[in-house]
């Protein structure tokens, strides 16, 4: 990528960032930091009736929480339909309220659920008559003529039939009820597919301090997509407040992990390889005053000018210490090398940390409310 396409792509990136734009085509200006909605959408389970969701939350602090990050400056909100069965996009579309077009709305759609049970039914829908029907319905739980940025959210969907979905979100663009579309998946190639449509504007995709992405980044910048980063900081675990052996609470995700969730035991806490992961980079990514999530965060402006990571949140505070990384802005080039040597000397392998990864595609995005948190069927 050349200087003056790095300019387009990162707005004075030199002291601190601002603002993004998704992807090379689509001119939509962004906050370099989203906000991940998983976690407000409340309660709600499996198939099977396991948690789905980060557990109880309260909807006004929600509505404050969204309110307070857009007078800080954060206009971009990143949700999906199945979140909460819809729950997230209704709270959302509430604290917007009037002020729709100073925001950038990001849903997603392709996993089914039954809102009275409050429930996923783990069953996937890639036909193109069920994402018209989606995006129907998303509008009006959001109260909105249109969604900025649409995104499949299967994440290992036939790319056969995932042409098919690109071509009908061509549709929806031309029908003026998106503005741009993009795929969550974490396959270069399953990203590439979509990128053959000329309103294609990102990829959702895992990346963290503790699970690194280079080949997404790679593709999103030859493809010229912006990389919309879910779980940044590692469902929690990089905002420091899963030490001393804390539990996540009953009706949490990650109190009864699903096998694509690494990092947490069942019904244990957090592993403590993990966390010995975090605490070996805690004096790099907090230099300079800031916090150990708003490290972890500035690690992703510094792996690319195309990063736009969505941490999740369930109150004001939380909101507020994220926002509060723009103001910093990215690692510098040697802290960010001095992070990739450290973790290149610790004795968790990356085949540990990249264990499921197809399998969070499934579920859905980065919103723990501690912080930041999500991932990909429910990222």
């Amino acid at each position: 990528m050349d200087a003056d396409m790095d300019a387009d792509m990162d707005m004075d990136l030199g002291t601190h960032v601002t603002r993004r734009t998704l992807g090379r085509r689509t001119g939509i200006e962004v906050s370099a930091l989203g906000l991940g909605c998983w976690a407000i959408g409340g309660e709600w389970s499996g198939p099977d009736g396991q948690p789905y969701g980060w557990g109880a939350v309260d909807d006004e602090e929600s509505v404050r929480a969204i309110r307070r990050g857009l007078d800080l400056g954060v206009n971009f909100f990143d949700t999906a339909d199945n979140y909460g069965t819809g729950h997230s996009e209704r709270v959302l579309g509430r604290a917007i309220g009037a002020r729709r077009d100073d925001v950038v709305i990001a849903t997603k759609w392709g996993n089914v659920f039954d809102e009275e049970t409050r429930s996923a039914t783990g069953n996937p829908d890639d036909s193109v008559a069920y994402a018209r029907r989606a995006l129907t319905a998303s509008l009006k739980r959001l109260g909105t003529e249109y969604v900025d940025l649409y995104q499949l959210h299967i994440g290992d969907a036939d790319p056969e039939r995932a042409a098919q979905l690109r071509d009908a979100c061509e549709e929806f663009v031309r029908e003026g009820f998106i503005r741009a579309y993009g795929w969550s998946t974490d396959d270069p190639a399953r990203a590439a597919v979509f990128a053959e449509g000329p309103h294609c504007a990102a990829v959702q995709h895992r990346c963290n301090v503790l699970q690194d992405a280079p080949e997404m980044l790679a593709a999103g910048a030859e493809l010229g997509l912006a990389s919309v980063v879910r779980s940044p900081l590692a469902m929690g675990l990089l905002t420091g407040k899963f030490g001393g052996g804390r539990v996540p609470a009953a009706g949490d995700i990650r109190s009864a992990p699903p096998s694509w969730l690494p990092g947490f035991g069942d019904g244990g806490g957090a592993d403590p390889q993990w966390l010995a992961r975090v605490d070996a980079v805690r004096s790099v990514l907090t230099g300079g005053g800031r916090t150990l999530a708003q490290g972890a965060l500035a690690w992703l402006w510094a792996r690319s000018p195309l990063t736009v990571p969505i941490p999740g949140f369930r109150t004001v505070a939380q909101v507020e210490e994220n926002a509060g990384a723009l103001e910093y802005g990215p690692l510098s080039a040697e802290e960010l090398a001095e992070v990739e040597r450290i973790l290149g000397e610790g004795a968790l392998g990356e085949e540990a940390l990249d264990e499921g990864a197809l399998g969070e595609e499934a579920l859905g995005e980065e919103a723990l409310g501690e912080g930041a948190l999500g991932e990909q069927a429910l990222s």
